[in-house]
């Protein structure tokens, strides 16, 4: 009888559930080292070649370093 009245309710949870994979994953990636390692070498070779302002590819070093040392929640 539960399984019915909750039945409607399928959907939404199939939702949620896809959209927590959807985060994991995101979040996975964000925090990859071999990824953020593979943005600040694109950030200095930007500024080698004059394409970026060396203060704005110091800020955006600092919050990729930052990502590297901040602890994530286990999900």
């Amino acid at each position: 009888m539960t399984n019915l009245l909750t039945l409607p309710l399928a959907p939404v949870r199939a939702t949620i559930a896809l959209a927590e994979q959807i985060r994991q994953q995101a979040e996975a990636e964000y925090y990859d080292p071999a990824r953020i390692r593979l943005q600040l070498e694109q950030i200095d070779m930007l500024r080698e070649n004059g394409e970026i302002d060396p203060d704005l590819a110091g800020a955006w070093e600092d919050e990729l370093v930052s990502r590297l040392y901040q602890p994530r929640e286990e999900t």
